[in-house]
């Protein structure tokens, strides 16, 4: 994400693609049990490593912490490179839910997790940006100046044309 402001209105510009807005996190249940829930913590960063390769697919990511629960929400080039990362057998995902699968069997409910995937493109998604970075949809394709007809929220969600 870069840290140029942008004067005046943007909006992300989906150049016509769809785009997998994908929402993975984890809460810490019990503070106390570190041994427990530290690995599946220490597992994401690793994830976040490999996923700099352009060819996996991720477009962007940011990591986002509230009380007990860590949240990172990604933006992802498809829906088959997204499923191709979680079930390759040499990348660091599947090993890890793996892990986390063991862990729980054996009652460790030290920490939770949890994903949420969505498909937007072009006439399902909009979005603004007011004098800000490029951020969040924008930051993951890319952002342009909101034209004239597309000021209002209905408008660039229904597509109406500049």
């Amino acid at each position: 994400m870069g840290t140029t402001v942008h004067a005046g209105r943007r909006t992300a510009d989906l150049d016509g693609q769809d785009v997998v807005v994908f929402v993975i996190g984890m809460r810490i249940n019990r503070l106390r049990s570190p041994r427990q829930w530290l690995p599946v913590f220490r597992a994401m960063p690793l994830m976040l490593a490999e996923l700099g390769r352009p060819e996996l697919g991720l477009l962007h990511a940011r990591t986002y912490w509230s009380g007990r629960t860590f949240m990172l929400l990604q933006y992802w080039r498809s829906w088959d490179l997204l499923q191709a990362y979680a079930s390759a057998g040499d990348a660091e995902h599947l090993p890890a839910w793996r892990a986390f699968n063991q862990q729980a069997r054996r009652g460790g409910d030290a920490a939770g997790i949890f994903h949420e995937t969505y498909l937007v493109g072009p006439g399902r998604a909009e979005s603004v940006y007011v004098s800000m970075p490029d951020h969040g949809l924008a930051a993951a394709t890319r952002s342009a100046p909101v034209p004239p007809r597309r000021q209002r929220a209905a408008e660039r969600m229904r597509g109406v044309d500049a």
